[in-house]
């Protein structure tokens, strides 16, 4: 009788290890399969239209538009880049040209044939930018043109009327990663699936708004308010993919990677930005 009981013990015993077990492998079957549906995307909301980018067009966004802000540029200016770019890459650093241009590279497919720059220069993402914006000040009244034209008074392209196609785009997210629309743009991702650099986030962050940070673990801290604030967090938003940012904090708003619910309310205090990136596994 004894030994019945023992066996009929053991057989419990093993039957609920293995459900334990089949939960868990039920459990992270269904974690990793959720995050292989998630679709990545980001998004700019203005009132009630977006627009949204794939996450590597968003970051050469967010440094199109920081760079604006570092020169003390208005939207508008970011606004006209961001059309530029999207119609002559699709905001993608792209290493050939075309039939019209074959020498044409970059970010806006800046011929170095026509004075752009060697093809180094123009393959470098801020001096492309740079030297976008170098000609287009040089454009009498450009805040008030129509984007497209003064789109075109900068490329000279064959085809001066495709920019227009991009403007809405332009508009939505130069004017949250410039900060005028708090709350504007946020991303949706899976996972992180390394650990971050805080540093490197610091190095990218100083280069892109000529801002000092400072570095706290895992967490980068900026100092600022206002626009210049939510234009620093949406541009960590923007990165979060490539630079594994997990968490953007700002003026008592919070971006949380795991959340995917956009920007929600959180003891962030005023006056910082705080970046924080994914730490490494124990």
């Amino acid at each position: 009788m004894a030994r019945r009981r023992g066996l009929h013990r053991l057989a419990v015993l093993l039957l609920a290890l293995a459900l334990v077990a089949g939960g868990i492998y039920a459990a992270v079957f269904f974690v990793q399969r959720s995050e292989t549906l998630v679709s990545e995307r980001c998004t700019a909301v203005v009132g009630e239209r977006t627009a949204e980018l794939a996450p590597d067009q968003a970051v050469n966004a967010s440094l199109i538009t920081a760079v604006a802000v570092q020169r003390g540029l208005p939207p508008r200016a970011a606004s006209i880049a961001l059309a530029t770019a999207m119609q002559e890459s699709k905001l993608r650093n792209i290493g050939h040209g075309d039939q019209a241009g074959p020498d044409s590279r970059g970010l806006f497919q800046q011929r170095p044939s026509q004075g752009w720059g060697t093809e180094e220069q123009v393959m470098d993402p801020y001096y492309a930018v740079n030297a976008f914006y170098d000609a287009l000040v040089r454009i009498p009244g450009y805040e008030t043109m129509e984007i497209t034209d003064a789109a075109q008074q900068v490329q000279r392209s064959a085809y001066p009327t495709a920019y227009a196609q991009h403007e809405d785009m332009g508009r939505f997210f130069a004017s949250g990663l410039s900060g005028q629309a708090p709350e504007a743009v946020h991303c949706t991702l899976r996972s992180s699936e390394s650990a971050g650099d805080a540093t490197a986030v610091s190095a990218e962050l100083d280069r892109a708004y000529g801002l000092g940070s400072t570095v706290e673990g895992q967490t980068v801290v900026v100092e600022a308010s206002g626009s210049q604030a939510w234009s620093v967090a949406h541009w960590a938003v923007a990165n979060a993919k490539g630079l594994d940012v997990t968490q953007v904090e700002v003026a008592g708003r919070s971006w949380d990677r795991t959340e995917r619910n956009g920007w929600q309310e959180s003891a962030a205090p005023e006056g910082q930005v705080r970046i924080t990136v994914a730490a490494q596994d124990a």
